[in-house]
């Protein structure tokens, strides 16, 4: 099956998207996007070309990514705020043919192509556990697994007279799967928001808020008591929400339900929604059809309260890096994660730390060594390190510390990688020191400089 086709089937008169341009019926999204892709096919767009996305939270998005997947290309989603450098090497490691900032204009409508579970729908670029961001592949057989995962668990599914909050951005993997692509497919309303405003009223009617922990703290900051709509279902994933934050929102009679997921997953992992009460701190219990081992450094399963890495299993994981011939899952299908959890005893999970280098900004994951690189590229830097440091809205921030061989300001190191990455990939804290901590290995002791915040 197409992921394309999870738009089919539902009343044509019911309402599929809403931004604040534009309301779009099932019946006109079905028209909008069958036109996009006779429009591509135009442009000689074929099955397995990737083509870049560059679209904010609008109605364009779900029409041209459903096009894209629709033709049996595979959709390349970016960040559209990022620099045009930032996207050249995007698009250039993918070996995209296209980059679409808009619905492309078309004089015919064309079928959905035919496509198996094995075959790729899209790629998002992720730090992974080593190495510079890459770009991830997802297969239709994976986005769909994971949507008929999250259906199956307990207290967790979409109805149709849902309406979905889609304020997380599209080009990364919750807000393409979780948000928008698993409410078309329950056959209800993603509320499109294209900036976030924490101090804007929800849009009307919201019955469903997945959110980031930096999101639930912005609102309990900006909306007084009463303020904030009933809701059905509210999520946070991405990062730790915080006992702070979960206790402050079950004062005012939400329960904001943990989640924990990555993208080679698909991305959900474990669920803390259901009919049991969740456990302050926990992620939840994996999905129905997801396997997760905890594993300790001999290979073997640890014993319940005992910390070990997770591992994952099943047909939402991923198929590999792109342009990486490097097996990313174990011969037994099993995808390493790199972060650390427990397990009570009743089988709830709880996170105890991550992978040590990747930083985690709102969600978004950054590798040290990209930022790095790009610091590298000023005149005056010999040498530069990058670590996450604590940070209270975002969960954990870009820090750099920089060997300069001529006079240098903080203002102008942010201002310079501005300009090539995007802004939350930006250090908003720059050391200067005379050297930087190597071991006996020659590698940064990046142990050290997070010292420098207690982590």
């Amino acid at each position: 099956m197409n992921v394309a086709e999870i738009i089919d089937g539902h009343p044509g008169d019911a309402v599929a998207l809403a931004d604040p341009a534009r309301t779009m019926t099932y019946g006109e999204l079905r028209a909008e996007t069958a036109a996009a892709r006779g429009a591509l096919l135009e442009r000689g767009v074929a099955p397995g070309d990737r083509v870049a996305l560059a679209i904010g939270n609008t109605w364009e998005f779900p029409v041209v990514f459903l096009a894209v997947v629709g033709v049996g290309a595979i959709a390349v989603p970016l960040n559209p705020d990022s620099p045009g450098p930032e996207r050249a090497r995007q698009t250039d490691a993918v070996g995209a043919t296209a980059l679409l900032e808009a619905v492309p204009a078309g004089t015919r409508s064309a079928p959905v192509a035919a496509r198996a579970d094995g075959d790729l729908a899209c790629m998002l670029f992720t730090a992974g556990t080593a190495g510079t961001p890459r770009a991830a592949m997802l297969t239709h057989g994976n986005l769909l697994a994971n949507q008929a995962q999250m259906q199956a668990h307990p207290g967790r599914a979409l109805v149709a007279g849902d309406v979905t909050l889609g304020a997380i951005p599209m080009f990364h993997i919750y807000g393409l799967n979780v948000v928008l692509l698993l409410t078309l497919r329950a056959g209800g309303a993603v509320a499109l928001v294209p900036h976030f405003d924490p101090r804007a009223p929800l849009p009307p009617g919201v019955t469903v808020v997945p959110g980031v922990p930096a999101m639930w703290r912005d609102w309990l900051a900006t909306h007084a008591e009463g303020m904030f709509p009933p809701l059905r279902l509210a999520l946070s994933g991405a990062a730790a929400l915080g006992a702070d934050v979960a206790a402050a929102w079950r004062a005012r009679g939400v329960a904001v339900h943990e989640g924990y997921g990555l993208t080679e997953a698909g991305p959900t992992v474990t669920s803390s929604a259901g009919d049991a009460p969740a456990k302050d701190g926990s992620i939840g219990v994996p999905l129905p059809g997801v396997e997760v081992r905890l594993v300790g450094a001999d290979g073997e399963d640890v014993l319940a309260g005992d910390p070990g890495e997770v591992w994952v299993r099943g047909p939402n994981v991923f198929a590999g890096y792109w342009g990486d011939p490097t097996p990313a899952l174990t011969p037994e299908g099993w995808l390493r994660t790199g972060d650390i959890a427990v397990a009570d005893g009743d089988g709830w999970l709880y996170l105890v730390d991550r992978a040590k280098d990747v930083i985690n900004v709102s969600g978004f994951k950054v590798f040290p060594a990209e930022v790095e690189e790009a610091l590298a590229e000023h005149p005056a830097v010999a040498a530069a390190a990058v670590v996450g440091a604590p940070h209270s809205h975002s969960g954990e921030t870009v820090a750099a510390f920089v060997v300069a061989t001529a006079p240098l300001t903080a203002e102008e190191l942010t201002a310079f990688c501005a300009a090539r990455l995007a802004r939350y990939k930006c250090p908003t804290s720059v050391t200067f020191v005379d050297a930087l901590p190597f071991g006996m290995a020659g590698k940064v002791l990046r142990r050290s400089l997070r010292a420098t915040w207690g982590t």
